[in-house]
């Protein structure tokens, strides 16, 4: 997934997982339920993938590519 920020003109670049988890927020789950399905699907520690959402959504945020 490539997401464009139209003011800058810049380019974000999104893999697999991250693409998956900006699309599991625009529909409306909430990061707590997305860190757990990634948890068990790749079966890595709950905190990680809490901590990996969160990062990801803090770095959208600041870019100004969505509001939280």
């Amino acid at each position: 997934m490539v997401l464009l920020d139209a003011r800058s003109g810049r380019y974000w670049q999104l893999n697999p997982t991250g693409a998956g988890v900006l699309r599991a927020l625009l529909a409306g789950q909430h990061p707590d339920h997305i860190a757990q399905d990634l948890a068990t699907r790749y079966r890595i520690e709950y905190q990680q993938a809490h901590h990996d959402i969160t990062a990801l959504i803090q770095r959208l945020h600041t870019a100004k590519l969505v509001s939280w």
